[in-house]
């Protein structure tokens, strides 16, 4: 068994309309479409993509 933690995340608002950026990073994290959950690991670069695209997903739980 892993011990790496894992963030869960769910997209809840659309990618339509924001900058490329974005959309890049939600694809990034495994997220393209508004309900979509993706596990990622707990990295310093994964909790940086979230800050960059936090204003569409919501973390649903840190294990």
């Amino acid at each position: 068994m892993s011990t790496e933690k894992t963030i869960t995340l769910v997209q809840v608002t659309s990618a339509i309309g924001r900058p490329g950026s974005q959309r890049e990073t939600l694809k990034g994290l495994g997220l393209n479409k508004i309900g979509r959950q993706a596990k990622v690991a707990d990295t310093p670069a994964n909790r940086g993509m979230i800050a960059k695209v936090a204003h569409l997903v919501r973390v649903v739980e840190g294990q």
